[in-house]
């Protein structure tokens, strides 16, 4: 896959996971089925985290267009591997009283988070190996 395919991915899946989470927490929390704080509060601001990780992978896409670096593949892949080791670790040895379908879901976001970031780091060793310097951008 290519690298820009890769960053719209990754920026689109940050978008939407940050806004439901920012806006709808305890919609996307009940959905899950994970245990809900007393508030909202961690909840949207993790939300708002991810949409700036988003909007920062669209600037790294666009950056030929407004000139402004974002977030690059390095940066993105250190994020995803973080998030989706620590869940991981929670999901096998957490023992989370999350009901069945919050616990594949979960899941599913966790290897998610892994595979995505194992493709990207793959892509931009391909990218490299093409004799593109990538220390300015991942675009070519």
């Amino acid at each position: 896959m290519k690298p820009l395919t890769l960053l719209n991915i990754d920026a689109a899946i940050h978008l939407i996971f940050g806004i439901v989470l920012m806006f709808f927490p305890r919609i996307l929390i009940g959905a899950l089925g994970i245990p809900a704080p007393g508030t909202a509060f961690y909840a949207s601001i993790l939300g708002a985290v991810l949409t700036g990780v988003g909007l920062a992978l669209l600037a790294e896409r666009f950056r030929g267009i407004f000139g402004i670096p974002g977030l690059g593949f390095g940066g993105a892949i250190c994020i995803k591997i973080c998030a989706g080791g620590v869940l991981t670790a929670w999901l096998v040895h957490g023992g989370l009283p999350v009901p069945m379908h919050g616990d594949l879901l979960l899941w599913l976001v966790a290897l998610a988070l892994l595979g995505l970031s194992g493709a990207e780091f793959w892509a931009q060793l391909k990218h490299n190996q093409d004799g593109v310097d990538s220390r300015n951008s991942v675009v070519p």
